[in-house]
């Protein structure tokens, strides 16, 4: 696209990393722990990636869409009201792509579609105005499995523990959906403490150094707001999420999808 600049990466820290930028949009890799905005849901937060990256680059930016707090990934803003309009509107025609990978306990199907309405979760500082007493809405996520291990280690009632590394594709974007889905199909995400298995959560903190949630937002993919090209931002396993992948030897079916 004319005008579009792809920088290098941003070192770590209190700086995000950037992954794309042009004169309307800019993606950055957001750290796991790192709220987007404000929120109820820690109230001692002092740190956020609006404040962030609007100090970082010296002027505001507008967030088209959300990722929780504990999940790591692409995270895009506009640089402008109308350009965050449209790129709303693109979300809310299912025109965006999304591609997560997570671990899971358990051997998951090869493949499979999740379709479970989920009840709202509401943020009493960012869904005001939200009924409470809204019923359940559809709630849809594919995945697939790209590879599995059996490890030697006693957690529940066997010997040993299995898990699973899943490409993760939401076709709607309710909150926490991923991971209330995964829970749904008993196959928790490791490392959530709020809908995961504490055991399981604990085994990879011994065994890995692992203190995260092993979900991270991979790729997205949209048309571009102002002339339509098909934008493609990835972004790479970082930290803890990478040394378990690597060290369950999985690291070759990760790259396949970044």
């Amino acid at each position: 696209m004319n005008g579009a600049e792809r920088p290098r990466p941003e070192p770590a820290g209190e700086r995000l990393t950037v992954l794309y930028r042009d004169e309307s949009l800019i993606a950055v890799d957001k750290p796991a722990g790192l709220l987007v905005h404000r929120s109820l849901i820690d109230r001692h937060e002092t740190r956020y990636a609006i404040q962030t990256l609007r100090d970082q680059i010296g002027r505001r930016v507008y967030p088209v869409h959300r990722l929780d707090k504990p999940t790591s990934g692409v995270l895009l803003f506009a640089l402008d009201p109308a350009t965050a309009r449209r790129v709303g509107e693109t979300f809310e025609a299912g025109r965006v792509a999304k591609r997560y990978l997570a671990v899971v306990r358990g051997h998951t199907d090869e493949q499979g579609v999740i379709d479970y309405p989920l009840k709202e979760q509401l943020d009493r500082m960012t869904d005001v105005g939200v009924r409470p007493d809204k019923p359940a809405q559809p709630a849809v996520t594919a995945y697939r499995r790209l590879a599995t291990v059996e490890l030697p280690w006693r957690v529940d009632r066997y010997p040993t523990s299995r898990y699973s590394l899943l490409e993760l594709r939401p076709r709607t974007g309710r909150k926490h959906q991923l991971r209330r889905h995964l829970k749904h199909i008993a196959h928790p995400i490791v490392g959530d403490t709020t809908h995961g298995k504490a055991r399981h959560n604990r085994l990879f903190q011994e065994q890995f150094g692992n203190d995260r949630l092993l979900l991270a937002a991979v790729r997205l993919s949209l048309p571009h707001p102002v002339d339509g090209h098909l934008l493609d931002i990835a972004a790479p396993l970082t930290g803890a999420f990478a040394r378990v992948v690597e060290r369950l030897g999985w690291g070759a079916e990760a790259a396949d999808y970044l």
